[in-house]
């Protein structure tokens, strides 16, 4: 407000009107009693009674005026604390600035609309009819002003401890709200884990904390009560019982009445309005500000993301030993967070990919894994630590970014959920390409990808193809098609074939091995590790890196995975077929670690007798049944 002292002053001059008004109120009145129908003037009792209702008429025109002025003083407010908000929950990642977002920034706007007007409306009121007693006789405001200064200075003395007992209501009231969120979609697993127990008496003692800071508030409430009773209640009882003494004195009957008419008719509302507004929504303005505030820090008790460290499990970087050439990908202390209050995601990770190496990384849901590909992109920045990309020698640099980065032309990055624009064939598969590519090339590449097939089903390079029509698996094709055609020497799959069969997925990553360069995967199936020449099972700080036998000897989660998807007893392995084969035909239809045991694809080996369904997506979505590896119809399942 004092950075907008304009708007301040033209709030001000309109309540000046208001002020008239509540002059009049008690002032018009006692003048038509005394000057008019008590001396047998009945015209001027009724002129002075006509002027009242006129200061009424201009009084509510103010009043209108009033609200445009409060709305200049509070949407700036509310663009403020949005801008705080957005740029906290960017910075920090904070979980809360969605809620202050959409209701706590609402709460701070409206409340503090209501506090400047009962705010204004209690200081001009008082105002109008404090100069009113005084006009009408000066002794009634020993019997008016004493009372209400009471009443008034016992309300501020309660402000401090109303604020900071709402706030632990308010406080209590989050924690308890967001552990019932916590518990009520985990019911199943809590009931399974037998923590009933526990899980109840974790809900209780916040359950009587909150109902303990209610009480403390409640108490404290009864002070608001009495400071009301003395403020306004108490002048009309002493008006009435000073009464006889009044009128012995010099007060007029009319002057004793307009004095109760600026009691019960304007100073009992003002200051009923000034106790309830700041008393509850004063105190709860103050609390939402500071949980607002920009330099507030984030909440410490939200569930801290999975560390990643490799420190003591992969190999550091080291030196190039002269002759050699430098590492493809080197990380250098990798660290990274989403925010300053955030666990790191990634924390401390060291290691060296070699040129032309095909790397697998693997680990559970939520560990990392897509974060670290970005990092690599150069997406992402990271918090701490270095990341370093050499293309190799032998390799042309690309003209133009991989993935639209200018800074990072060296890399190409194909996400889980791959992009496709409308346009022709051609223009999708050469986006990458600062010039046209030669058509020869390009039907070499879709047919290396496994693409052929659908670019022939299209109508060739040149056909329009309009991205909606496509599975996710098509566009998963395109995207990789794409991807190989383009000039850069690292190629980053982040379960870019997750749409795709274990035969496509074979397919490609053996396109991209024979392509040269560097390539690393996020595996979605174990026999993607099984392909790669080295894997990272990314497992907080039991992180590991090496071959696939030697990981299946120190890392206890690499032996799971495999388990996993290696059922025993199903399939005896063949040493006539390779690895990776025998790994296929064993694993089941599910993603790694997938914990709806649903996959977004058709498996290997899955019968074509009509007595099958094949789940494909998300949970109710179908696919064409082109999508199949082989090519089958669905036959009506």
């Amino acid at each position: 407000m004092r950075a907008r002292r304009r708007v301040v002053g033209r709030l001000a001059a309109w309540s000046v009107l208001e002020t008239a008004q509540t002059f009049l109120t008690g002032y018009a009145l006692a003048r038509a009693l005394d000057a008019g129908f008590l001396a047998g003037r009945v015209d001027v009792g009724l002129g002075w009674l006509a002027a009242a209702a006129v200061a009424v008429v201009v009084g509510a025109y103010g009043t209108g005026r009033v609200y445009g002025a409060v709305a200049s003083l509070v949407e700036p407010l509310r663009d403020r604390l949005v801008r705080h908000v957005v740029e906290r929950g960017v910075r920090d990642a904070d979980r809360g600035a969605l809620s202050r977002l959409t209701q706590q920034v609402e709460i701070a706007r409206d409340t503090f609309a209501g506090l400047v007007m009962v705010s204004r409306s209690f200081v001009f009121t008082a105002a109008g009819a404090l100069i009113g007693l005084f006009s009408l006789a000066p002794t009634l405001l020993l019997v008016v002003a004493p009372p209400l200064a009471a009443g008034v200075a016992l309300f501020a003395l309660t402000l401090r401890p109303l604020t900071r007992r709402q706030e632990a209501f308010l406080v209590a009231d989050e924690e308890l709200a967001a552990q019932l969120g916590t518990i009520c979609p985990g019911l199943r697993d809590i009931t399974a884990a037998g923590a009933e127990d526990r899980v109840a008496a974790d809900a209780g003692a916040r359950i009587a904390a909150e109902q303990c800071a209610a009480r403390s508030l409640a108490r404290w409430g009864v002070l608001r009560v009495v400071a009301l009773a003395i403020g306004g209640q108490l002048p009309i009882v002493l008006l009435l019982a000073t009464a006889p003494w009044l009128l012995a004195h010099g007060v007029t009957p009319g002057a004793l009445v307009g004095a109760l008419a600026y009691v019960t008719q304007s100073l009992l509302p003002a200051l009923q309005n000034l106790i309830h507004g700041l008393g509850t929504s004063g105190s709860r303005l103050a609390v939402v500000l500071r949980r607002l505030a920009p330099d507030t820090p984030a909440p410490t008790d939200s569930p801290a993301p999975t560390k990643v460290s490799a420190r003591d499990t992969a190999p550091a970087p080291r030196s190039t030993p002269p002759g050699r050439p430098p590492d493809a990908v080197t990380l250098s202390s990798l660290t990274f967070a989403y925010g300053p209050a955030s666990e790191p995601v990634i924390d401390g990770l060291d290691l060296s990919v070699p040129h032309g190496t095909h790397l697998a990384i693997v680990g559970p849901s939520g560990i990392g894994k897509s974060t670290l590909t970005a990092l690599v992109a150069g997406l992402l920045a990271p918090t701490g630590g270095s990341v370093d990309i050499r293309p190799a020698a032998d390799r042309p640099a690309p003209d133009v970014p991989a993935h639209g980065h200018p800074g990072h032309p060296d890399r190409v990055l194909i996400p889980q959920e791959a992009y496709v624009f409308t346009g022709t064939i051609a223009e999708n598969l050469g986006q990458l390409r600062p010039d046209r590519v030669p058509e020869r090339e390009l039907l070499a590449a879709a047919e290396a990808v496994g693409l052929s097939a659908l670019l022939d089903r299209l109508g060739g390079p040149t056909a329009e193809v309009d991205p909606g029509t496509l599975s996710s698996g098509e566009r998963q094709l395109i995207a990789l098609t794409r991807a190989y055609l383009a000039r850069a020497s690292l190629a980053l799959l982040d379960e870019a074939t997750c749409h795709l069969d274990p035969a496509a997925e074979e397919r490609v990553e053996r396109a991209f091995a024979r392509r040269g360069g560097t390539l690393m995967v996020v595996a979605h199936r174990i026999s993607s590790a099984l392909r790669a020449d080295r894997v990272l099972v990314m497992d907080g700080p039991r992180t590991a890196y090496g071959g696939h036998d030697d990981l299946m000897a120190r890392s206890p989660l690499y032996r799971d995975l495999v388990g996993a998807w290696s059922p025993v007893g199903e399939a005896p392995a063949d040493p006539a077929t390779p690895a990776a084969h025998q790994a296929e035909a064993l694993q089941p239809a599910l993603p790694l670690r997938d914990p709806d045991g649903v996959d977004a694809v058709a498996g290997a080996g899955l019968p074509r007798d009509r007595r099958h369904v094949v789940a494909y997506g998300p949970v109710g979505q179908m696919e064409a049944s082109g999508d199949l590896r082989d090519g089958g119809p669905l036959g009506g399942q």
